[in-house]
């Protein structure tokens, strides 16, 4: 069955979907396509295959009682093959009786689950979302979730029902105290800390508004399984139990609620469930890799360890409980208007699933928020903890959506790089220890993700207006360039000749198209800078024109950017034969080094961030670096060499989930005109969607839009939910950062652009005619597009001043 983009999930495409719930840096809660909680990652680290026993249900009163979970049938791939399946998954609900189909759409951070059953006389929609508003992240923040439960009558005669939600105490960790608390309307899953585990503690609270709700906080204690199947007998029997908490002996397994519904002919009723969770301290810190086990820090010092946002602002799960119900109306009210402007929109559908879809990365642990506010990432999530550490420069580089959306978090990650992570003299750690504190000068730089942040700098300044605040970076971002000229380019001509690391972990030794077109970007950025704070920046400039000069004669072969690999005569010579501890020294290695030069090169190769550095410049408002001519026949080659329709006769031997067999995608590097190395860097025959996001968007902004739009239908195919799940784009982890590239696909076509230094509108489109797209700036969003031709702006929200308007009208 074809799916079509921005559309509903059913059948085998419901598969893989998990839709993230919960608030930037709060910690997630997946909705699943069938109407299932999954992915349940509450303790500031991500917990991939936490699916408790937790579900909610319907029993129909009558002649002949009916209960069913609210879910639609159970994917079979979670039968067997998974960990634990061969003792049979005690520890879950799927044997229990559930709605017969199920279908899912998605409207961020909206996702809605149709259930039908022809034994059920009533439609159900469960609907779930936690705050996401444009321009307030605190409200964005919240570690709360909501499920609405929506109930229509389809027959001819009254229905009289009880809604339940069940859960055990999943909070609970072995370390004793556990119990399960009863509220009007609700119950609390709770676990106290202790002196040696301060960060045990935890606690979830589930309830309603709804009238006549009751809770039961005293299950029935005995095996697990004798509690389990209790429960499901009391919901079987329609009638709602309501037990205090136990206090004294063994804790209550879990806890229920239930709302008594009657429903009329043609009625539709609501049953509104809340979800609040609260876990103050953590375990969790980021340290250098040479100090992992040297003096770590007494477990009592909260300090030492990572803190929630949140834990600064309430005091318990019941305060953000009561926030909640007391702001609920107003916070869907203010989601609801973001979304309603997002998807009011021309734009083609694959391209809004795209952007959209990896809008969900905010809401995985991918993202953590410490209580100054400040952001902090990892670069994706392994199924029990975080990926690679730090924010790293080198991947958030290409991450767009959150530098629109908010921008005031992007700029605390500007801060954190250009304080915390830079030394006095410039070097730049491309990855951040946490708690956010002063990086060790070994943590070496990067060249991609450092000379990457001083163009950040310029689209922050530019998005935010804010001139004070570039002023008070401007002496650390003159530093940090200087850094790399010395460091990178010693001899001043332009280019980064030193071996110079990047984001395929390796370095890259000689001139490269990738690094070199990020260098020239960062050079126009700070002479753009300079001169508007009135700083000398004319060698700078003369820098930047000699740079253009050489990647443009020297690294275009004709058709496109490649790298000339240099190792003899550098000053960093002798670092070549320097071993790792991933990439030893041995016999073979060295003979192949000797006849070849550095591993890990890509040479005469057509790679796909070749030209990174340009599409950053663009979307960062810096302009054109280099030919555009150039520059368009480079993308023209990625899509001739680099852009597969199916992958079946392609070799790759790193890893291969990410596309293979009949799926596409792009590979990051090929060599149409041979001269392969050997070794080429070990990512090569891979395909990552951000790249494939980076290089489409700026296919579309250079003119070549059918060919952009095929590279993003090819990806989203991957990401139907029949394999993988459409809201989890992954490379070295879960929800990778990287994936927000997508972000820049409006851009991509739009050509909308918002500076509020100037108060300038940009709408310079490559798509012919009349649209309408989304716009988010520091002060508000809107629509904003071209309409009978001339171009117009609806605010949605906030506020958004415009003094003057460039467009360019697209004819083609």
């Amino acid at each position: 069955m074809t799916r079509r983009y921005n559309g509903l999930y059913a059948g085998e495409h419901l598969n893989k979907v998990a839709f993230p719930l919960g608030g930037i840096g709060a910690g997630m809660i997946c909705l699943e396509g069938t109407g299932a909680l999954s992915h349940v990652s509450l303790r500031h680290h991500p917990d991939i295959l936490h699916e408790p026993y937790v579900y909610a249900a319907l029993s129909i009163s009558g002649d002949r009682p009916l209960a069913r979970v609210l879910e639609g049938p159970v994917p079979l791939w979670k039968a067997f093959g998974n960990p634990g399946t061969g003792l049979g998954l005690r520890e879950r609900t799927w044997g229990l009786p559930r709605f017969a189909t199920a279908s899912f759409v998605a409207r961020f951070p909206f996702a809605t689950v149709t259930l039908t059953d022809p034994h059920i006389p009533l439609t159900v929609e469960l609907t779930g979302w936690s705050p996401f508003i444009p321009g307030d992240a605190d409200a964005s923040s919240l570690p709360v979730a909501a499920l609405e439960y929506t109930f229509t009558n389809n027959s001819h005669h009254p229905i009289d029902a009880t809604f339940s939600f069940h859960a055990v105490n999943f909070m609970a960790t072995r370390d004793g105290g556990e119990r399960v608390e009863g509220d009007e309307g609700g119950f609390v899953l709770y676990q106290p800390g202790t002196e040696e585990k301060p960060w045990a503690e935890g606690a979830l609270k589930a309830w309603t508004n709804a009238p006549g709700a009751t809770v039961n906080c005293a299950w029935f204690r005995g095996r697990s399984s004798d509690s389990k199947a209790v429960v499901w007998n009391e919901v079987v029997s329609g009638v709602p139990i309501s037990r205090e908490p136990i206090k004294e002996g063994i804790p209550s397994p879990g806890g229920s609620l239930y709302v008594p519904l009657r429903v009329e002919p043609g009625e539709t009723k609501q049953v509104r469930l809340m979800l609040a969770w609260y876990v103050p301290y953590s375990n969790l810190r980021a340290e250098p890799r040479s100090d992992q086990t040297s003096n770590p820090p007494s477990p009592l010092d909260s300090t030492a360890f990572y803190k929630p946002w949140y834990a600064a602002h309430y005091n318990n799960v019941n305060d953000v409980a009561a926030y909640f119900s007391s702001a609920y109306d107003n916070l869907r009210k203010r989601s609801q208007v973001f979304i309603d402007a997002f998807y009011d929109t021309t734009l083609p559908p694959e391209v809004v699933e795209a952007v959209a879809a990896n809008l969900t990365i905010l809401k995985s642990p991918t993202v953590l928020r410490q209580t100054d506010g400040r952001i902090w990432g990892w670069e994706g999530c392994n199924d029990k903890k975080g990926c690679c550490a730090g924010s790293c420069t080198h991947v958030w580089n290409y991450a767009q959506a959150l530098a629109h959306l908010f921008p005031e978090l992007e700029r605390s990650l500007r801060e954190t790089e250009f304080n915390e992570a830079q030394t006095r003299e410039g070097r730049q750690s491309f990855r951040v220890l946490l708690p956010i504190r002063e990086t060790p000068a070994q943590y070496h730089p990067a060249a991609d993700g450092q000379l990457g942040g001083i163009l950040r700098v310029y689209r922050d300044w530019r998005i935010s207006g804010d001139t004070t605040w570039l002023r008070s970076l401007w002496p650390k971002v003159k530093a940090s360039l200087d850094f790399c000229i010395e460091k990178w380019d010693p001899n001043r001509i332009g280019v980064l000749v030193e071996p110079h690391h990047n984001t395929y972990d390796i370095e890259f030794w000689g001139p490269d198209g990738m690094c070199g077109s990020i260098y020239l970007g960062a050079l126009k950025a700070f002479v753009l800078m300079g001169e508007a704070l009135d700083e000398d920046v004319d060698s700078y400039r003369e820098l930047l024109d000699k740079g253009k000069r050489y990647v443009e004669d020297e690294l275009f072969d004709g058709e496109y950017f490649l790298q000339k690999v240099q190792w003899k005569g550098l000053r960093d010579e002798e670092t070549l034969y320097q071993e790792s501890r991933n990439a030893p020294i041995t016999p073979e290695v060295l003979d192949l080094m000797q006849r070849e030069g550095p591993r890990y090169q890509y040479g005469a190769g057509c790679l796909a961030d070749g030209v990174i550095g340009a599409w950053m410049a663009e979307v960062c408002g810096v302009g054109e670096i280099l030919d555009n001519l150039k520059v368009r026949s480079h993308l023209q080659a990625l899509y001739k060499y680099n852009f597969r329709k199916d992958l079946s006769d392609h070799a790759n031997t790193y890893r291969p989930t990410f596309a293979l067999g009949k799926e596409g995608g792009l590979l990051l590097c090929t060599w149409p005109k041979g001269q392969k190395p050997t070794i080429p860097f070990y990512f090569a025959t891979e395909v990552w969607t951000g790249i494939e996001y980076q290089v489409a968007s700026h296919m579309m902004r250079l003119g070549l839009v059918q060919e952009g739009l095929e590279i993003v239908r090819t990806c989203r195919n991957r990401y139907d939910g029949r394999v993988r799940n459409p809201f989890n784009e992954y490379e070295c982890g879960h929800w990778y950062a990287r994936a927000m590239a997508s972000y820049a696909l409006i851009y991509g076509l739009t050509g909308v652009r918002y500076d509020r230094v100037t108060k300038t509108l940009y709408i310079e489109p490559t798509i012919a005619g009349d649209f309408r797209s989304f716009l988010a700036t520091e002060s508000g969003f809107a629509i904003v597009g071209v309409r009978e031709g001339q171009p117009f702006i609806e605010v949605r929200s906030g506020s958004i001043p415009v003094d003057r308007t460039v467009f360019v009208f697209c004819r083609e």
